[in-house]
């Protein structure tokens, strides 16, 4: 059997993912390892995964650090952030190879927002497939880059936007690009500029579907195969008046948004529980029961699901998956990185609202009676639900994977079942 390395940003969700990808690989018999800053091994659940530190942890960037960025992205903290993604790439792309070469690897899993994994699989002639575990960073002229809020149009205004978005999000990302070009020039790759020009020519695999993203053009070997979990759901009860938030693991500390939301739940009529991942102290809770709502460090966010009527998200793809998956309309506030394009799609495929965070408690309330009582809502959702059930999953995306890193050839869309 081979053994896979796994490059990922350390990143709860993403690993969450790849670990899911990873389990039908490793009971076939594969050795899967992580490579990562040494503070990244916390994040990982299964034991069977191996891991292997990269970077000198002293002069690395803290990941705690890192992670306090990534939940403040604004201002001179967004130049901050994006140093600290170039720092990560530069050490990845210097340490890897000896790293793989010493571990045997024969194959490397790659996510999208790592450019290194692939560049230096690449480098080293090893087959690699590349994973989306937020929407996708393949570009299309046609459409608005994943962190832009706009939403599709194809006259020649939006087209216009969506170059001129393009051009400022690449200026502002010119230190990480420039990290990737040194690293291209200096492996014999050519030019690369960004994370679109270190995808695998073998096999990408994306946790979303088609029918939940605008038209757009990708390659044959891109594969849509749904929400990368562990093991499907469980048939669907009778939906709860119960709305859940949950603004993901880095977005849990704003308070206000949380408190904002309660009250509009209790506008509306309707029980509130927020899962704020530890983000919140105990004297803010205990404002937020004031307020009516019922508040959880975490929860068991699919199980919730089944029973909420309406959930309300910072357009993490998961949780908008985990909502098409439960037939769950979605009240959508972005607050960073591609949750303004998944915003956008959620709004597109009428599955649910989108609203800013600065809204006020009547917009929140206003929008929550709309999901809560216009039926139309869920009957969308159903379509996506079926198609998130024919997807395939982590199980289907194991097999691509497999095929692809053995077999060292393209697979095409409907050459796996």
């Amino acid at each position: 059997m081979s053994h896979y390395a796994i490059i990922a940003p350390p990143l709860y969700s993403h690993v969450r993912a790849l670990e899911a990808l990873a389990q039908p690989l490793l009971a076939r018999g594969h050795r899967i390892t992580f490579f990562q800053q040494a503070q990244a091994r916390t994040l990982l659940r299964d034991p069977r995964s191996g891991f292997i530190a990269i970077g000198d942890e002293e002069r690395s960037p803290p990941l705690a650090h890192t992670l306090r960025l990534m939940a403040h992205p604004a201002g001179t903290g967004m130049f901050r952030l994006i140093d600290h993604l170039a720092q990560t790439t530069d050490t990845l792309c210097r340490e890897l190879p000896a790293a793989f070469a010493r571990a045997g690897i024969d194959g490397v899993i790659a996510d999208q927002m790592e450019a290194a994994g692939g560049l230096v699989a690449e480098a080293m002639g090893l087959p690699f497939v590349s994973v989306a575990c937020a929407l996708p960073v393949n570009r299309d002229e046609t459409l608005p880059l994943a962190v832009m809020p706009f939403s599709y149009g194809t006259d020649a205004r939006s087209r216009k936007r969506y170059q001129t978005s393009t051009r400022i999000y690449d200026w502002l990302m010119r230190r990480h690009g420039a990290v990737i070009a040194r690293h291209a020039r200096a492996f014999g790759l050519g030019e690369r500029r960004g994370l679109q020009d270190c995808l695998s020519p073998l096999a990408q695999v994306a946790q979303t579907l088609p029918g939940f993203d605008f038209p757009r053009r990708l390659p044959d070997y891109f594969h849509a195969v749904g929400p990368l979990r562990a093991a499907a759901l469980p048939p669907l009860g009778e939906k709860q008046p119960l709305a859940f938030a949950s603004l993901g693991t880095l977005q849990g500390h704003r308070f206000r948004l949380f408190r904002t939301i309660a009250r509009a739940c209790q506008q509306t009529g309707i029980r509130l529980l927020i899962a704020h991942c530890g983000g919140l102290n105990v004297h803010q809770t205990a404002r937020l029961r004031d307020d009516g709502a019922r508040t959880v460090d975490f929860a068991d966010q699919p199980a919730v699901l089944r029973r909420a009527s309406v959930v309300i998200t910072h357009a993490g793809l998961n949780t908008v998956m985990d909502a098409i998956a439960t037939a769950t309309p979605v009240l959508a506030i972005p607050l960073a990185f591609d949750q303004p394009g998944v915003a956008a799609r959620v709004e597109y495929c009428g599955i649910g609202r989108r609203l800013s965070r600065f809204a006020g408690h009547d917009a929140f309330a206003e929008s929550l009676y709309d999901l809560l009582t216009d039926e139309e809502y869920r009957h969308r959702l159903l379509p996506l639900r079926a198609e998130l059930e024919r997807a395939g999953g982590a199980a289907r995306g194991a097999a691509i994977v497999e095929q692809a890193l053995e077999k060292r050839q393209p697979v095409v869309r409907g050459s796996i079942c």
